[in-house]
């Protein structure tokens, strides 16, 4: 399952209310590249009634049916990149590509902003 942590879960929230979004689900998107990379997205938008529903740490999260194998076992969180630089990342925790470090570039892990 798609799980985003606690620490993603705040700034997501934040910028719902900021951004007058506080209705609208967490649209989160996977794909492959030409190149086989993973591209990740997330954007506010109303849920479909065909896409998977989710209520994760207080966002509501919505998976489109193409997106929810590629997401499947993969943590969304928000760490500090560089100091005072934090932004999100995906990290597929079931890919054996990924080995157990995380990544943020390539296949195995993914910056990604709320819009």
């Amino acid at each position: 399952m798609f799980n985003p942590t606690p620490a993603a879960a705040r700034p997501v929230r934040q910028a719902a209310q900021a951004s007058g979004a506080a209705e609208l689900a967490l649209r989160v998107a996977a794909k492959k590249d030409a190149a086989g990379k993973m591209q990740y997205g997330m954007g506010f938008d109303d849920p479909k009634e065909e896409h998977m529903k989710l209520d994760l740490e207080g966002v509501a999260v919505v998976i489109g049916g193409e997106s929810q194998e590629l997401l499947f076992d993969t943590v969304l969180d928000f760490v500090e990149i560089n100091p005072g630089e934090s932004n999100f990342i995906f990290v597929p925790t079931s890919h054996p590509s990924c080995g157990s470090g995380l990544v943020t570039t390539g296949g195995c892990g993914s910056k990604g902003t709320p819009h």
